[in-house]
């Protein structure tokens, strides 16, 4: 019989004597506090001096059944192999050695040195400057592209925190929407299902509606017909139709009528849009299917169509602005897909545009609706600079900070609907920076059209990462969620003269909130609350709810 060796032999043990029953039971407090173990620097020291093992022989002689503790080797949190760490440190990457640059995925430097986390444009061929493959295709093109200014205009960024909401939501936000109509009203919605209704204009008017869904609101869209009705789809596979006046709401669709039936059978809600042409509010699943409802009627309309592999997700659904006939859709089947709504069958995607891991989102561009922005966990934001063109290959790839862990939400880059090119993006970053001794995660404002990085944006106050941002339909405004707390951005310039006669207000909501006339306890049972401090990690401001004090930004462009 051959010789083994078991590995987990050679880890130090240190034994612990503890009480048994009967003599816990009669302990003093003050014997309890002598019998308290090590901490784990003084059990490593001891541990090292008698040969990886510690006994209390005067415990074990009284009959006390002994605590082994193993002492666990340090090992990488990336390919969990022992003998080196890696992961961030402060605002420092540290590569693993075993793996690639965790930027760009490619091997041959590191994370903090890569050029693309220098240069944002690194390898990128601007739009006017790619080369095509013959005159008549040149031609081709430049006819159908949309007549856009010659001369981009100027662009102007959201760089100054104007008001902010802390701790706003019990769990972290994960979609935001503005209203159509009312310039200062911000939808919210949060991992617990709840929705949030907050007028930044006059920042103390806020509600929280807590009885429109049980768990993750992953979309909402106003109703077409009515701007104070409001769409939701979440992950208890509900779309609700909620009135944001009185907060009543009712489930027009609802995939799970059955209940819980375990984790294979329970059906999730994630892309949602709405065809106003066509009528119809479009949901997407985690199965691979599109559901559909008469907006008009709110009943819904034929049976679900298979659009993307069956069993995964479809977290994105974009209708054309321009042409209606036409619907983007991305999951975690890798792909972006075209479709024709005149002719909605499975496997019948007018395009497929591949990606190397799950596409977060795709869009079509706000105006012209012929080109195309996705986010895909690879770390890339790709753009299309025309749907009548070739497919095949994106006309950019922008290196950029997407993938993340587990517990945040999707970074998903959008287009600012007010830029008139068209090329204006904006996302939030996963990967921080060292500003001033603080590692912050800035929202970065990029140039889709050559990859430039245009400006980054942050508060040394807000030390949490950003994914969730959305940029205002109509005004200079930027809204971000970040953990639990919303935040309004303004222009720096116009900040300052708001500023003259009324100071910014930042408020911290306290842990009971009113929803719908109840004050409910507000949940502290996940993550979310490891990283919802507004100042835990930066400078300290003192906010008091009654008085407001100015925070300052910073901001940083390239040229």
């Amino acid at each position: 019989m051959g010789l083994t060796r078991n590995k987990r032999k050679t880890d130090p043990e240190i034994i612990i004597a503890r009480d048994t029953d009967s003599e816990l039971s009669s302990s003093s407090s003050s014997e309890e506090e002598d019998n308290y173990p090590l901490s784990e620097s003084e059990e490593e020291d001891e541990a090292v001096k008698n040969g990886g093992k510690i006994e209390l022989e005067k415990n074990k002689a009284k009959g006390k059944a002994p605590i082994t503790v193993k002492l666990i080797k340090k090992v990488c949190k990336v390919c969990k192999q022992p003998g080196h760490e890696a992961g961030f440190k402060g605002a420092t990457y540290i590569d693993c050695p075993m793996k690639p640059c965790f930027l760009c995925k490619m091997p041959g430097h590191t994370t903090m040195s890569c050029p693309h986390r220098v240069v944002t444009d690194h390898g990128i061929l601007p739009t006017s400057h790619r080369n095509t493959k013959n005159p008549i295709d040149f031609v081709f093109k430049r006819q159908l592209q949309p007549r856009i200014p010659p001369i981009k205009p100027k662009y102007v960024i959201p760089d100054q925190v104007h008001c902010a909401v802390i701790r706003y939501h019990s769990r972290r936000v994960t979609c935001l929407e503005f209203h159509p109509t009312k310039n200062n009203i911000l939808l919210s919605g949060d991992k617990k299902g709840q929705i949030g209704v907050w007028d930044f204009a006059k920042v103390y008017e806020k509600n929280v509606y807590g009885n429109i869904h049980s768990v993750q609101v992953n979309n909402m869209r106003f109703s077409p017909t009515n701007d104070d009705m409001v769409y939701s789809a979440s992950s208890d596979g509900t779309i609700g139709y909620t009135d944001l006046e009185t907060g009543t709401s009712s489930t027009l669709l609802n995939l799970n009528p059955d209940g819980w039936q375990g984790p294979n059978n329970w059906k999730m809600l994630y892309g949602m849009d709405i065809n106003s042409e066509k009528g119809v509010v479009l949901a997407a699943d985690n199965f691979g299917f599109l559901h559909m409802i008469d907006h008009r009627t709110n009943n819904g309309t034929g049976e679900p169509i298979l659009i993307h592999k069956q069993g995964s997700k479809v977290v994105g659904l974009d209708c054309n602005p321009v042409q209606p006939e036409l619907l983007l859709s991305c999951g975690n089947d890798h792909f972006a897909r075209i479709w024709d709504m005149r002719k909605l069958q499975p496997k019948s995607s007018l395009n497929d545009l591949a990606h190397k891991r799950v596409v977060n989102s795709a869009y079509f561009s706000p105006s012209s609706g012929t080109k195309i922005l996705t986010t895909c966990q690879d770390n890339r934001i790709r753009i299309w600079d025309s749907i009548f063109g070739n497919l095949d290959l994106p006309s950019r790839e922008i290196v950029h900070s997407n993938d993340f862990n587990r517990h945040l939400t999707p970074f998903k880059a959008e287009w600012d609907p007010k830029d008139t090119s068209e090329s204006l993006i904006v996302v939030g970053r996963y990967i921080s920076e060292n500003y001033n001794g603080t590692a912050l995660h800035p929202i970065d404002f990029i140039d889709a059209s050559n990859g430039q990085l245009v400006a980054e944006v942050m508060d040394p106050n807000i030390t949490t990462i950003t994914p969730v941002n959305k940029l205002h339909p109509r005004d200079d405004v930027l809204a971000s969620g970040s953990s639990r707390s919303l935040f309004i951005w303004r222009p720096q310039d116009k900040t300052e003269i708001v500023e003259k006669k009324k100071d910014k207000k930042i408020i911290i909501c306290s842990g009971d909130s009113k929803k719908n006339g109840k004050k409910q306890k507000r949940g502290s049972d996940d993550e979310d609350d490891e990283d919802d401090m507004f100042s835990s990690k930066g400078k300290n401001i003192k906010v008091n709810k009654s008085q407001a004090k100015t925070t300052k930004s910073t901001r940083k462009t390239k040229t």
